[in-house]
C-alpha cells in the first residue's frame, strides 16, 4: 500500500458561503453526504475533485475529500494518508516523536482512524480502510486492437 494522501477535510464557518467558493474557483462537485448527522449532529459535505464510480472511488488520479461545519475557531484543513494498520502506524508515531490527539476511531462501513502531531506540531490523519481497494482509483479496460 503506499501511503499517500487519500482524503482531504475543510472546515466551514459557513457551508454554504464556502461551497460556493470552492465549485465556482475549481468546479468541485460538493453535495451532502446522506445521513452524515453521525449520531452527534455534525453535518458532512462529499467533495468530487475527480469524477467517481458506483462504489465512490475515483475514477481517475486524484483526492477527494468533505467539507463540516467549523467546530473550533483553531480547526485546520486536514489530511488523510492510508495505512495498513492504525494500531501500527500510532505505535510507531509515537516512538518517533509524534503525538496522538485522536485514539483509533471506527468511521462505520468506511475504517478506522486516528489524528497525530508530528514532532513540529503539524496534524493529520491516519486511516485504514475497511476495503483498501476502495481507495484506489478504478481500473480502466484496455482495448484490445
Amino acid at each position: 500500500m503506499d501511503h499517500t494522501i487519500v482524503h482531504f477535510e475543510i472546515p466551514a464557518k459557513n457551508i454554504a458561503k464556502l461551497k460556493s467558493f470552492y465549485e465556482q474557483l475549481f468546479a468541485w462537485k460538493i453535495n451532502k453526504y446522506p445521513g452524515s448527522e453521525m449520531g452527534n449532529g455534525m453535518e458532512y459535505w462529499l467533495i468530487e475533485t475527480v469524477p467517481v464510480d458506483e462504489k465512490m472511488a475515483p475514477i481517475r488520479q486524484g483526492v477527494n475529500g468533505g467539507m463540516y461545519p467549523k467546530q473550533n475557531p483553531d480547526d485546520k484543513p486536514l489530511n488523510h494518508f492510508s495505512v495498513e494498520s492504525v494500531d501500527e502506524y500510532v505505535t510507531k508515531a509515537k516512538k518517533l516523536g509524534g503525538k496522538i490527539i485522536t485514539p483509533k476511531t471506527e468511521v462505520p462501513n468506511i475504517g478506522w482512524w486516528a489524528t497525530i502531531e508530528d514532532p513540529e506540531g503539524n496534524v493529520f490523519n491516519i486511516l485504514q480502510p475497511m476495503m483498501p481497494q476502495a481507495l484506489e482509483p478504478a481500473k480502466t479496460k484496455s482495448k484490445k486492437k
